[in-house]
């Protein structure tokens, strides 16, 4: 299944029907007076977060979501029948955008979350509804409301607790293949991964979900290589894990050029919790180690962590460190929506 995280759909709700202009008109019923029906409503656009979806590929090929019109009024006092609703089925942590690519309508982070994208129109009133003791015989009724029509943009953005960041080759999906049941791609050339990967975790009797996208190089935030529009993946974890390519010349250039990155980016990314961890040691020697970590250290002004993905040196640790931080980042969000004690009944 190929991955797509953005996509543009047109909608357009539903019209309601008409209203009637009908008169009884029967054998030996005098002064059979109106019984013009009203007109049905028409049918909503509605967005929903399902289980079991993880891209927008299904939106490349149907764009266009057309709900159906209510039914008009008739005879006899019947109202037409509403139009029939229909629900465009998004992964969760889906995003809906306005047409300007900017303003969120919607952010479905939930399974069973609900939002109506474009309300149907109210059907029109039948001549029935206009009868007074002065206008026994009302030949008026009111059209239906028209439809909404809406152009929006779709943006999925997974849901992990943790993300990777590197430079290509970084081995990151190394990483990830060896702590999870995940089966990236890997390969020895740069950018092998090019669509964002996920995988459950596990360490210490707890479980937590991955991400892995697309390494950055310098100059993603202006389009170069893959470009930062990955980064919106990430966006909700809780900490980030940059791993940095011990064998590369300069590790301490390869760090800067990350946050340099992520600052470029904006948001709250470059403020999220993270753990450095100078990756692939076990093809350095006790002296090249010592002296990588000793650069990396300068530059990051904090511990560094060493592992290797692929001889799983040190995993384990950089594991807990990664669950540390998850459980930290919960623990906060719960207390910042404590109430405080004088507001307590």
């Amino acid at each position: 299944m190929k991955f797509l995280d953005l996509c543009k759909v047109y909608i357009r709700s539903g019209g309601g029907g008409g209203g009637c202009v009908s008169f009884r008109r029967e054998k030996h019923i005098e002064y059979g007076g109106p019984d013009g029906g009203d007109g049905g409503r028409g049918g909503d656009v509605i967005a929903e977060a399902v289980d079991g979806l993880n891209t927008l590929i299904d939106f490349r090929y149907q764009q266009h979501f057309l709900a159906r019109s209510g039914q008009p009024g008739m005879g006899a006092q019947r109202t037409g029948h509403d139009g029939a609703t229909v629900i465009l089925k998004l992964p969760v942590g889906t995003e809906v955008l306005d047409e300007d690519q900017e303003t969120v309508i919607a952010d479905l982070t939930e399974v069973g979350q609900r939002i109506v994208l474009a309300k149907g129109g109210n059907g029109g009133f039948g001549n029935l509804h206009f009868k007074t003791a002065t206008n026994q015989a009302p030949r008026r009724a009111n059209p239906g409301q028209e439809g909404i029509e809406r152009t929006l943009w779709l943006r999925l953005k997974l849901i992990a607790d943790a993300g990777l960041l590197g430079m290509p080759n970084a081995g990151k999906s190394t990483f990830l293949a060896a702590t999870s049941n995940a089966r990236p791609k890997i390969a020895d050339y740069p950018f092998t991964t090019v669509y964002p990967n996920l995988g459950v975790v596990g360490v210490d009797g707890a479980e937590f979900v991955m991400a892995d996208i697309p390494g950055l190089i310098e100059g993603a935030s202006e389009g170069r290589g893959l470009g930062d529009l990955f980064l919106g993946h990430v966006e909700r974890c809780s900490v980030l894990l940059h791993l940095i390519d011990g064998t590369a010349e300069n590790v301490a250039q390869d760090y800067r050029t990350i946050i340099h990155e992520l600052e470029a980016y904006g948001g709250e990314l470059a403020d999220k919790p993270r753990i450095t961890a100078l990756n692939k040691i076990d093809a350095l020697d006790e002296e090249e180690r010592a002296e990588k970590r000793a650069e990396l250290e300068a530059a990051v002004g904090g511990p560094v962590m060493m592992m290797s993905g692929v001889a799983k040196e040190g995993l384990t640790d950089v594991l807990r460190a990664v669950r540390a931080e998850i459980t930290a980042d919960k623990l906060r969000l719960t207390k910042s929506h404590e109430v405080p004690e004088q507001w307590q009944p």
